[in-house]
């Protein structure tokens, strides 16, 4: 059976857009072999995407302690339509921060307890000065949802 996995990830930064790459070059690592991916931007994902995948890795950066708005929109977007559709979904996060990410997390947490999404792992927070392993963490996070979804544990 082949599953579906979906990155809606904000990527507005040469570094964010790195760790954009590296969530979906962990998705597709030749290992897996039945998980399909696909890469949205929050401002064109919408409920349709949710509805057709297996799993979802989100992905955003730290703005003013939360989330980026362009992540709220899809969430304020999909919120009601999902509500009750996708229960248990298996999710993952990763949060480019520049401070610490607690607010960040807090916000999307808030939002994936509401939808009874299922978190594979706590959020994955980058933060202080940008530093080469952070695409390399975010590759694994990629990596480990798709071998999850592509194993059945998910």
């Amino acid at each position: 059976m082949s599953r579906h996995l979906l990155i809606v990830a904000h990527a507005p930064s040469p570094n964010t857009r790195r760790l954009r790459d590296a969530a979906e070059r962990g998705a597709r690592h030749e290992a897996i072999e039945g998980v399909s991916v696909s890469v949205r931007a929050p401002l064109e994902a919408g409920p349709d995407d949710v509805l057709g995948c297996h799993g979802i890795l989100l992905g955003t950066p730290e703005n003013l302690g939360t989330m980026s708005g362009a992540l709220k929109d899809f969430f304020d977007r999909s919120y009601y339509p999902l509500l009750e559709e996708c229960r248990g979904l298996p999710c993952a996060l990763y949060v480019r921060a520049g401070h610490d990410g607690t607010g960040t997390c807090r916000a999307v947490e808030a939002i994936v307890a509401g939808l009874g999404w299922q978190w594979v792992q706590p959020p994955l927070r980058l933060r202080g000065e940008w530093q080469p392993s952070f695409a390399d963490q975010t590759e694994e996070l990629g990596l480990y949802l798709a071998a999850a979804l592509d194993a059945g544990i998910v």
